[in-house]
């Protein structure tokens, strides 16, 4: 059993490597024995998740990128080739929302920006693809390889307030189904593309719309939520890890083209 889930030597890129999920997630994954390259926008919170694997015997390495820039990811791609070699997982895990493209009391759908709009959908569905392209190219030439993108909740039942969002996240899950398909049909069925599609976990992208800054406390959208999961809590990074070890390894072997929950059970609950 323990060789199914196994990940000594392979090459996994995660982008968006110094995020609070992804960082948790490249971390144990080092740990499982996985060298790493932690892809993201800001060097140093790359730099300090790499510190942390290295300190503890793990392998990882770091390249800045912008997954939004097709020439800022073959440098980076250049980068991984020369020190860690081809790769063998890829997580597209860089995305995100921003304040001034939710709709609100203080700023109405109607007047959202559009470059803040465009700014979500290209980090989120560009950000998906691009990176895919110049790292799912190696995994087309070698015969194998596996995608994880990161989804969400809003892919499943769009939330009130960020219809962006909820629109890219909606594309990345279509996104997986089709290269799925695609890469078993044209290059290898050794290449598998699946999906997370997380509940809702605490992250700096979405605490100003949970939590209330002045009090610490829930805002009413927080509290809907919690009434809305069965687990009755919000997720913690650490409770991808076990899902995101199956995609990755020959434990799924016979897995693609799935967007899998991790939720606490919100998508299963109707409210009543």
């Amino acid at each position: 059993m323990d060789g199914l889930f196994d990940l000594s030597e392979r090459r996994i890129i995660v982008t968006g490597g110094g995020g609070v999920l992804c960082s948790t997630l490249a971390s144990a994954l080092a740990e499982a024995g996985a060298h790493i390259a932690l892809l993201d926008l800001d060097p140093s919170a790359a730099q300090r998740v790499a510190h942390t694997i290295t300190d503890k015997g793990g392998r990882a390495i770091t390249a800045a990128c912008d997954v939004t820039d097709i020439d800022s990811l073959r440098s980076a791609g250049q980068q991984v080739l020369d020190e860690l070699g081809p790769p063998d997982g890829l997580i597209n895990g860089a995305g995100g929302n921003r304040p001034d493209a939710t709709a609100s009391d203080r700023l109405s759908f109607f007047d959202l920006p559009a470059d803040a709009l465009r700014f979500v959908l290209e980090l989120n569905v560009l950000g998906t693809l691009l990176p895919t392209q110049v790292f799912g190219r190696h995994m087309a030439e070698r015969k194998h390889g596996t995608i994880l993108n990161i989804s969400s909740m809003n892919a499943f039942r769009p939330l009130t307030g960020i219809p962006a969002y909820s629109a890219a996240k909606a594309a990345v899950s279509n996104f997986t189904q089709w290269l799925a398909v695609h890469m078993c049909r044209n290059y290898s069925p050794r290449i598998r593309v699946n999906a997370l599609a997380p509940g809702f976990f605490l992250t700096q992208q979405n605490r100003y719309l949970l939590t209330d800054e002045a009090t610490g406390g829930l805002t009413p959208r927080g509290e809907t939520i919690l009434q809305h999961t069965p687990m009755g809590r919000f997720g913690e990074p650490g409770d991808l890890v076990g899902t995101v070890r199956w995609l990755l390894s020959d434990a799924s072997a016979f897995v693609t083209g799935v967007v899998v929950p991790v939720d606490g059970g919100f998508s299963a609950y109707s409210g009543v």
